[in-house]
């Protein structure tokens, strides 16, 4: 039976607004960290199945969240194209060879990398409470790409911004494989039982107009028209954080079914200026929900009344910070669930 959340991706509007937090399966909790420490490190938790499945379902057993976020990594992509991944403490993820200076075709893929993702998904799926949906996700090419030219995060994407500019031919090639590789992946998920999938694209704030419209709209509708081939009725959201302005145009242009929000948009423009009666998610500052306090409510039923006229999925602008008090996330759910539009 469809739960609230899968029926608002849909198109359909409740009486209660469903509520689930990027990176809710994380750190913030302590059951987390003591699986951790008993566990091992992030990777390693990410390809152990039961593991992985534990942590995805943790917030759900806490907090009774609308949507479970299978707990992995948007890196595992490049992992299983042939990239030696690796997570370094203090350091952030690690990608070698990266391929401002290598070769797509040197790389040696495994796509077994994908198996025990998949195996998460089963379980979870098999151990979610009835009504709660099983969402799964990927990169977006574009945040994939930055990471795997440049080996590792930075502020600004400058590695994969410039050979955008001096070899776009290169980074094509790159972004085509990405594509394709991220298609399969969606699949498998969703065949596994993932019910709806997200599309991360963390960095698509930091491209010009034009190259948005090449680096992360024409990418991600190609993803969205083959899975909506493979799997017509599962709904795909797009994430692209920092897109501003050129939010709308994402909505239009690549076919998703929902559109992620982050905290910088004003909800009010978003309402008007999304297409009617797309569903749209997101838009709460994560650091204010870190700091709590009244401005904590003030702002949750802002944002609940400026979408009170559409499909609307309560979430964060992006994921949760570590130091978040439970006592905040415990606050903010009341005052969604409470919320009557």
């Amino acid at each position: 039976m469809p739960g609230l959340l899968l029926d608002t991706l849909n198109g359909k509007r409740a009486d209660r607004v469903p509520l689930w937090l990027m990176r809710q399966a994380g750190r913030y909790l302590p059951e987390y960290r003591a699986l951790r420490e008993k566990k091992g490190g992030f990777l390693a938790m990410a390809y152990d199945s039961e593991a992985a499945c534990e942590i995805t379902l943790q917030p759900i057993d806490r907090f009774g969240f609308d949507g479970a976020i299978l707990f992995s990594d948007i890196l595992i992509v490049p992992h299983a194209m042939g990239q030696h991944l690796e997570f370094l403490a203090g350091e952030g993820p690690k990608l070698s060879p990266p391929l401002v200076d290598a070769a797509l075709d040197g790389l040696t893929p495994d796509q077994s990398r994908y198996d025990p993702i998949y195996e998460t998904v089963r379980l979870c799926r098999q151990r979610l409470p009835e009504g709660v949906t099983m969402l799964g996700f990927a990169g977006s090419p574009w945040t994939v790409a930055t990471y795997m030219v440049a080996g590792e995060g930075s502020r600004d994407q400058h590695e994969a911004r410039a050979l955008a500019y001096r070899d776009p031919t290169r980074l094509d090639a790159i972004l085509e494989r990405i594509v394709a590789e991220t298609i399969e992946y969606l699949s498998g998920q969703i065949e596994a039982g993932a019910e709806a999938v997200q599309l991360f694209d963390s960095w698509a704030g930091s491209l010009a107009p034009d190259e948005f419209e090449r680096l992360v709209i024409a990418p991600n509708a190609r993803i969205v028209a083959a899975l909506r081939e493979r799997h017509p009725t599962t709904p795909i959201i797009g994430f692209p954080k920092g897109a501003g302005e050129k939010l709308p145009g994402y909505a239009r242009e690549t076919g998703v079914q929902a559109v992620g929000v982050d905290e910088t948009l004003d909800p009010q423009w978003v309402a008007r200026e999304l297409p009617a009666n797309m569903p749209v998610q997101g838009n709460f500052d994560p650091l204010l929900l870190l700091a709590g306090g009244d401005r904590l409510e003030e702002r949750a039923r802002l944002i609940l009344e400026a979408f009170a006229d559409r499909p609307h999925v309560f979430n964060l602008g992006h994921g949760i910070d570590r130091r978040t008090p439970i006592a905040h996330v415990e606050r903010l759910i009341g005052v969604v669930r409470s919320f009557e539009g």
